[in-house]
């Protein structure tokens, strides 16, 4: 008997009913969801087969079942996805710290590809791409009606080719054509320098999380107090600006480095196994000198669980504008066709309770950029922004946006390409250095 797709999933979908265990006492309620889920998925298998049979053009029954996927976990939210084996193998190369392409944190938003941050030292920083830049085509073909994982897939490429990206950017009356030439990008998670007219100032610049993260950080902390001299050093200013975020498993060690002790963060999921609370070991590498931690509305996900941390156990002042806002968790399933679903599977709060989803972390000293001309009097997007975005819920189930202060306007998230030029810089400098002297006042003498 030649069944069709329609008629197989139908078998496929009863059995699957009938193996489940039935529960005694909210029988009925499982048994009218367990239906409801049946005449779904018949729906389902009946505009399938008419698709197969139908369509002008006979369908990739693969790219149909694709399709399929990516919609179901695109509607869920703004950071979960369906990724092909393609996609899948991509992510897994991008959190090791290089690969090719063109050197953007993206996400999908209306349709378009929207850039939360251009990675520092790379062909799309280079090519003047900014923080809230829509990208609507790619070599003049539109994104629209593609997934996240397809149009990423898209702008990497091999070293050398160049590909042209029509932008929208908000001021801008016309789509700008930016061409880039795709490059290997090595992501050089940590960049240091010294900083402050004394040259005692430790500057660590945190542009990503991923696996080199914490390895480099340390060494970061090992190298600029012998550089700097240890009688010598005032402090550090670690800038998270712009940094999108990466690996949670890098912002929890990230933290530890300058924490001694207490929680970091904790995640609270609709399943018990996905819930968790983490804490510092013993170990400030920091060595208790004052850390003044930079953050503007580039900073997200594992840039916020770092300055949340910090600013709960009031180990480093928190300076700039507010954060991006993204406070959920999402968890790599690897799937039997070497693809993975990419899915949100909890909430995360700072040690204090706080969820800073669709809120972001508020600054204790707020400072804005100077930005050029033509960013003046823009408006820059965050989490709750986005189409599909959760909502923010604190520890105890309450809202997080009640109660909460008039915001100040959603600046341009902008760091000037030359130090001199960058005003929230000087402003931490200025700071750090207030923070030395007052922490050298309070010392008791003899």
């Amino acid at each position: 008997m030649n069944l069709s797709i329609f008629a197989r999933l139908r078998i496929l979908t009863c059995a699957a009913l009938m193996s489940a265990p039935l529960a005694l006492a909210p029988a009925w309620a499982e048994r009218a969801d367990e239906k409801e889920l049946y005449e779904q998925l018949t729906l389902f298998g009946d505009v399938l087969e008419q698709v197969r049979r139908n369509y002008v053009d006979a369908p990739s029954d693969k790219e149909l079942i694709e399709a399929a996927l990516s919609g179901l976990m695109s509607s869920l939210d703004p950071h979960s996805s369906y990724l092909p084996p393609k996609g899948f193998e991509d992510m897994q190369v991008e959190t090791k710290g290089e690969f090719g392409g063109l050197g953007i944190e993206v996400t999908m938003e209306n349709g378009l590809v929207k850039v939360i941050a251009p990675i520092d030292e790379t062909p799309a920083s280079r090519a003047g791409m900014r923080p809230n830049d829509l990208i609507a085509e790619l070599d003049g073909k539109p994104i629209m009606g593609l997934t996240l994982s397809e149009a990423v897939e898209l702008m990497r490429g091999e070293k050398g080719k160049p590909i042209t990206l029509t932008v929208l950017r908000e001021g801008e009356d016309e789509p700008l054509e930016i061409t880039i030439v795709r490059d290997t990008i090595r992501i050089r998670a940590v960049r240091t320098r010294i900083e402050g007219p004394q040259n005692n100032i430790g500057y660590i610049r945190l542009t990503t999380f991923n696996q080199q993260t914490t390895k480099n950080l340390k060494r970061a902390f090992n190298e600029l107090p012998a550089q700097i001299g240890k009688n010598k050093l005032a402090g550090y200013i670690i800038d998270l600006r712009n940094n999108p975020g990466g690996l949670l498993r890098e912002a929890i060690s990230v933290s530890d480095t300058m924490l001694e002790k207490g929680e970091i963060v904790s995640t609270r999921g609709r399943n018990e196994d996905d819930s968790s609370r983490f804490s510092a070991r013993r170990g400030d590498m920091a060595r208790g000198f004052p850390i003044v931690v930079m953050i503007n509305g580039g900073s997200a996900s594992a840039a916020e669980i770092v300055a949340g941390a910090l600013q709960d156990h009031h180990r480093a002042v928190i300076m700039g504008t507010q954060s991006f806002g993204k406070g959920s968790v999402q968890s790599i399933m690897p799937l039997p066709n070497s693809g993975a679903l990419r899915m949100t599977t909890a909430r995360y709060f700072t040690p204090s309770g706080r969820s800073i989803q669709a809120k972001g972390i508020t600054p204790d000293i707020f400072a804005e950029q100077q930005l050029p001309e033509d960013l003046k009097g823009r408006k820059g997007r965050r989490e709750a922004d986005l189409r599909g975005a959760l909502d923010g819920q604190d520890i105890d189930g309450k809202s997080n946006q009640k109660g909460k202060k008039k915001e100040r306007r959603n600046a341009v998230a902008f760091i000037p390409p030359e130090p001199k030029d960058d005003k929230q810089l000087s402003r931490a400098i200025d700071l750090l250095l207030g923070l030395q002297k007052a922490k050298a006042a309070a010392k008791p003498t003899s």
